[in-house]
C-alpha cells in the first residue's frame, strides 16, 4: 500500500535531498524515501550530480531535481560546491534539508549551519575510507559538523557506535535500509532457495562498484582457492568503477564482468551465492537485496552485516574483512552442496520480509520529520552568502 497524503499533515510541506554520489546504494535509498515522500504528500526536490541514475530516478518519481556538480572528494573545488548548494538551498526554501554520504554532508551543513532542520545520514563515515592524516582530519570534521545537524541517522546500530567511538557527539537515530520487496522478489516458478544452476557450474555474483570499498579484490585472491574446491565455479562482478581495470588484469578466466546494470534483481536470480566482500560499511543494500531473492550470501564482519543477517546465518556467512582464506573457506562450503543454500535461502528471504520491508524504512524516516517539523534552526552562523 502506497503511504497516505493525509499522513503529511505534520510533515515539513518541502524536503530538500542533498546527495552525492548519484549511483549505487546511497542513490538507491534516496529514490526510495524519494517515492515514499511523494506519495505522502510532500514537495520533494533533490540536488544531485546530473546525468546519474539518481538523478533519472527523481524525475520518474515526480520530484523537483536541482543539478549539483559536485564530486566524491573533497578538494580545491569545495568552496564552489558549497557555493552551488547554497544556492539551490535559498532557491527551495526547504522545511528540512536531509544530506546524504560524506561530500553532501560536508557541503550541506557547511551551506546551512543548522539554521534549517537538518538530517545527516553518513551511509558509512567518512573516515573508515581513509587512513593517518586524511582520517584524524575527517573524523575531526565529522565532530565538529554534528553541532549542525538535529539528527544524525545511521543505518545500523554498529555504524552509530562506530561515530560514538570517533568522538562523534550528536543527536542519533538508526533507521535501517529497507528493501522494495516486490521488485526484490523469487521470480515467477522460483522457489526462494532454490539453486538456479547446474552442480557443474555454480555461479558466484558480487554486486557492487568496483572500488576499494567494496573489496572485490579480496573475492579475486580468494577465487582461486574456491574453484580448487568447486570445480566449475563461475564468478561475476556486477558494478563499475575506478578498479575496473585492474580488477580485470587480476581475474582468471572464471570470472565475468557484468559492467553497470538498470536492474541487479536478475542477476540476484541467477545466483547460487551472493558475496559481498566489503571493507566497511553502513549496512550493505546488495545484501539485504539478495536475500529478498531467497539467495543465501556471504558478507564481511562489518558495520551492520550481523544486524542484516537472519538468526544463526553468522556461522556459516560471515568472515572478517580482508581475509581471503576465510573468504574462499565460506564461499567454497556453500558452493559444494545445493541444500544449505536451499535451507538458508528460505530463511534469508523469511527475514527481509518480517525485518527490512522498504516501507519500513519509509515511515521511520517520516516519523523523524514529524519530529524535527518544529525545529526552527540553530541560528549559528548564516549560510554561505548567494
Amino acid at each position: 500500500m502506497p503511504p497516505s497524503r493525509e499522513s503529511a499533515d505534520s510533515l515539513p510541506p518541502t524536503v530538500l535531498h542533498l546527495v552525492q554520489p548519484g549511483e549505487g546504494g546511497v542513490a538507491r535509498v534516496v529514490a526510495d524515501l524519494v517515492a515514499d515522500q511523494v506519495g505522502r504528500g510532500l514537495r520533494v526536490a533533490v540536488a544531485c550530480p546530473p546525468g546519474t541514475p539518481l538523478a533519472t530516478a527523481v524525475r520518474d518519481r515526480g520530484a523537483e531535481l536541482h543539478p549539483w556538480r559536485a564530486g566524491r572528494e573533497p578538494g580545491p573545488q569545495l568552496l564552489g560546491e558549497t557555493r552551488d548548494l547554497a544556492r539551490i538551498v535559498h532557491a527551495v526554501a526547504p522545511g528540512l534539508v536531509h544530506a546524504h554520504s560524506a561530500k553532501a554532508g560536508l557541503c550541506g551543513r557547511l551551506a546551512v549551519r543548522g539554521r534549517i532542520p537538518t538530517v545527516y545520514q553518513p551511509h558509512a563515515w567518512s573516515f573508515e575510507a581513509v587512513e593517518g592524516t586524511t582520517a584524524a582530519l575527517a573524523r575531526r570534521w565529522e565532530r565538529y559538523g554534528a553541532r549542525w545537524a538535529h539528527r544524525v541517522v545511521c543505518v545500523s546500530e554498529a555504524e552509530r557506535r562506530t561515530g560514538e567511538q570517533a568522538g562523534v557527539r550528536a543527536p542519533w537515530a538508526v533507521v535501517r535500509n529497507g528493501v522494495d520487496l516486490t521488485r526484490f522478489a523469487a521470480a515467477d516458478g522460483d522457489e526462494p532457495g532454490r539453486t538456479p544452476s547446474d552442480d557443474r557450474h555454480p555461479t558466484v555474483v558480487c554486486v557492487g562498484r568496483l572500488c576499494r570499498q567494496k573489496g572485490q579484490d579480496v573475492l579475486l585472491r580468494a577465487w582461486p582457492e574456491v574453484v580448487e574446491r568447486v570445480p566449475g565455479a563461475r564468478l561475476v562482478l556486477v558494478g563499475d568503477g575506478p578498479d575496473e581495470q585492474r580488477l580485470r588484469a587480476a581475474a582468471p578466466a572464471s570470472v565475468r564482468f557484468a559492467g553497470a546494470v538498470a536492474d541487479t534483481a536478475p542477476w540476484y536470480r541467477r545466483a547460487d551465492l551472493v558475496v559481498l566482500p566489503s571493507r566497511w560499511e553502513g549496512m550493505a543494500l546488495a545484501p539485504l537485496e539478495a536475500m529478498a531473492t531467497g539467495r543465501p550470501v556471504v558478507v564481511t564482519d562489518v558495520d551492520g552485516a550481523r544486524e542484516s543477517l537472519p538468526p544463526g546465518h553468522a556461522t556459516h556467512c560471515l568472515v572478517p574483512p580482508e581475509d581471503p582464506a576465510a573468504l574462499a573457506t565460506a564461499v567454497g562450503r556453500l558452493l559444494g552442496g545445493p541444500e544449505p543454500r536451499r535451507t538458508l535461502g528460505r530463511q534469508a528471504r523469511e527475514h527481509v520480509l518480517s525485518t527490512f520491508d522498504v516501507r519500513r524504512t519509509g515511515a521511520a524516516i517520516a516519523d523523524l520529520y514529524r519530529e524535527l517539523a518544529p525545529v526552527r534552526g540553530t541560528q549559528r552562523g548564516e549560510p554561505i552568502p548567494q
